[in-house]
Order: C-alpha cells, then structure tokens, then sequence
C-alpha cells in the first residue's frame, strides 16, 4: 500500500506553502492555513525513507479531538477538519519555541540527568531521582523551534526572555496554558487507563490573542504510559509500558542509528512498515476509547483531498 509522502496542491488564493518533518501546510488569502498531516513519519529529527499508511489519519484525528476537548482553555487556530488528513484553520504568528511539559523523569531528560545534569532548561532537579519517576509537580522545559532541517535546541526561560523571543507577559501566559492543557489532558488519559508523560505544545498570536496551534495530545508529540503495572514496574526498574513513537526510535536504536552524523537508516521492509502502521493504529484506539476507522486508501486518495478541501474553502472565502 503507498502511503502518502507528498502534496502538491495549487488551491485558490495560495500564497504559501510549507514542509514539516510530517505536515504540508498551505497557507490561504494569508489568512488560513490548510494542514495536511502526511504519512511522513521522523525520528530524532530525520525524516524516515517510507511512510506509514494511516499514520497521517491517525494523527490528524487524535489532534483534532484533543482540540475540541481543550478550547476552553485556550483559543486554537481550528476552524474545521474536512477531511481525515486534513485539519483548516486561523493562520497565526507562530512563537519560535515549542512549550515541553513533563510530568515524569523519562526519555531525553532521564538521559541528560544519568549523565550528570540536575538542571534541565533551567529547572532544577533533585538528586536520587530514577528513571520513569514523577515529578513533584509537571515542570515545563522549552526548546527553540527548529526550522526544517535542524535540530530543536533547549532553552530556559530566562534565556527565552533575554533573547527577546517572546515578552515576559506572553511568555507567563505560555507556561499557564501549557501546565492546564496537560492537566486536562492527564485527565483524559487517566480515563482510558493512560498515563501523559509528557508532551509539547505550539502556540501562535493573532493580533493580540494567543492561540493553540498545530497538534495536541498525539503519540507523536507525546508519550503515554499504562496506569496498570506503572508503580510495579517503576520499583522493580523495569520498562514501562508506553503508547508513543518510542518503539521507533527504540527499533532504529537497536539497529544503529540514532540520527547522529555518517548513520544510516536501517531498511524499512514491507513488514517493518506494516507492524508500525498498526502501532499507530492501536495508539489511536487506546487514547481516544473508538475503533479507527480507515478511510479510502485508493488511487483516489489526492483527488479526495483535493475536493474537500475545495468545499471547505469555498466557505471560508
């Protein structure tokens, strides 16, 4: 099955066009952005060589799901998902740094403390923690946002402040917006049996109002435990069991690459590409309590998406 790699869409009154690591975004009038989450799957900031059919579907309905349940938080850009890869909405100022809350001592940040650190973006960390271990209370620990190509940096927010990239003003409203979406989003989760670990979350400004943008709560922007077995597992120092891209990188790992200089992605065969499309499939029926239902994967599929989004426009403009 091909999966879908790339668009090339010339829609009425385009005036830009944007490639992520996954998601083609076509900005309309300058006032709307059409976004398109592909197949297109990443790790550690490398686009893999195949895509994963149902990923995009997967991801841009657990995103637009988690942005119905969360507005009242926050204003986001969405205006509507006319298609189940595609997601319209507000076209916003993006602010250059992406917001990293986390509730446990996992992943990058159990790997910079095992190393020594106990500052992680300027938050402190006590000594004596373990791996997979909560915290006291969710800290937040920004990083730059990365233009195509580069690597996201960490950041605190004294040096976000003194560089000048967002106002302290905006910036304390960031930080409170980010702490109650993973609250409400914990919430969630601990509903389905789940854990949010932790998450990142992009914000824009339009005029003078701050808005949620791009994805919330998907398995690709954040990591989830099991509840049941996590306090067992956590005493005895096993793994815990997780619904996130995690057995991604842990696959491409265990073969050799890590994203680091002269490393080659190891093959992606049929049956490779096939066990992660399930993954994602699983993950979106465990976070969101519904069967995935998938939508016609033909040599229609372009013209499908073409053809809603045209109609959504349509109204818009």
């Amino acid at each position: 099955m091909d999966a879908l790699i790339q668009t090339r869409f010339d829609f009425p009154k385009l005036t830009k066009k944007y490639e992520g690591k996954v998601r083609d975004v076509y900005t309309i009038a300058d006032q709307f952005l059409v976004m398109i989450t592909t197949d297109r799957i990443s790790a550690f900031d490398v686009v893999l060589p195949k895509g994963i059919p149902y990923k995009g579907q997967v991801l841009n309905q657990i995103a637009s799901r988690f942005l119905d349940h969360t507005s009242d938080i926050v204003p986001n850009w969405k205006i509507a998902s006319p298609d189940p890869v595609v997601t319209v909405g507000h076209r916003c100022e993006p602010f250059p740094v992406e917001m990293i809350v986390r509730g446990f001592l996992c992943g990058s940040a159990w790997r910079t403390y095992k190393a020594g650190a106990r500052s992680i973006c300027g938050v402190p960390i006590p000594d004596g923690m373990r791996e997979n271990q909560a915290f006291d209370r969710p800290i937040v620990t920004p990083t730059t946002k990365a233009e195509q190509g580069d690597h996201d940096q960490d950041i605190s927010r004294e040096e976000i402040l003194s560089q000048g990239l967002v106002s302290e003003a905006d910036y304390t409203l960031l930080e409170a917006y980010s702490l109650a979406l993973f609250q409400r989003g914990s919430e969630m989760a601990a509903s389905r049996g789940l854990i949010l670990v932790d998450t990142k979350y992009e914000f824009g400004k339009k005029g003078e109002n701050i808005y949620l943008i791009d994805e919330i709560h998907t398995p690709d922007s954040s990591r989830y435990f099991y509840s049941e077995g996590y306090q067992a597992r956590f005493e005895a120092g096993e793994p815990q069991r997780q619904l996130s891209k995690e057995f991604v990188r842990e696959w491409l790992m265990k073969n050799g690459f890590s994203g680091q200089a002269g490393q080659t992605v190891p093959d992606m065969t049929p049956e490779i590409v096939g066990s992660i499309s399930e993954r994602y499939i699983e993950l979106y029926e465990h976070i969101t309590g519904e069967a995935f239902v998938k939508a016609p994967y033909d040599g229609a599929l372009i013209e499908r998406i073409e053809h809603n989004v045209l109609n959504m426009l349509a109204r818009l403009t």
